[in-house]
């Protein structure tokens, strides 16, 4: 599907943002490289990916029930991406999105493919009954805290008073 996004509908001559078909190889190759640059840049992984995540990437995102993935692209090349993952919010009882990579390409930064990009991820949302979208973005990166936020997402918090949300993970060895 694809998802014209701009000013009264049309397509920008930026890009266009497409939900990926993990079917079809050249969406795969897209997701690939996309996810590669982003985990190399400093604000993703800051350095490559490991030979099993290049391997098993597309074929685990394929296996998983929940994928919904978002292309921008520019003609035939890819220029950014959001790879998402729906859940479900148990104090709302309805279906969520969580965002969980989130990359253009550093060339084209600043010329609204991230809002597109966002913009399509919000409009899947809304079509599909979800509460919210969710997302983590690392504390120095605050290009994508402004673009976030122009989208109205703050940081969460439950009751008031309560403070804020914070994200914690445990890593797990290798089995």
């Amino acid at each position: 599907m694809k998802y014209p996004i701009g000013k009264e509908g049309a397509m920008t001559p930026e890009a266009i943002i497409v939900e990926a078909d993990l079917a079809r190889r050249e969406h795969q190759a897209s997701v690939l490289a996309m996810l590669e640059a982003y985990s190399a840049d400093p604000m993703g992984d800051g350095h490559p990916l490991s030979e099993y995540a290049r391997a098993n990437l597309i074929a685990g995102l394929r296996a998983h029930p929940t994928t919904l993935v978002f292309l921008a692209f520019r003609g035939d090349e890819a220029v950014g991406m959001a790879i998402c993952f729906r859940g479900f919010s148990t104090f709302a009882a309805r279906p969520l999105i969580n965002v969980h990579d989130f990359y253009v390409a550093s060339a084209l930064r600043g010329r609204g493919i991230g809002r597109m990009l966002m913009a399509a991820v919000e409009q899947k949302a809304r079509a599909t009954g979800c509460c919210k979208l969710t997302l983590e973005v690392q504390e120095n990166n605050s290009r994508a805290q402004r673009l976030y936020a122009a989208f109205g997402f703050e940081r969460g918090h439950y009751a008031e008073g309560a403070g804020g949300s914070l994200f914690f993970w445990k890593r797990l060895p290798d089995a």
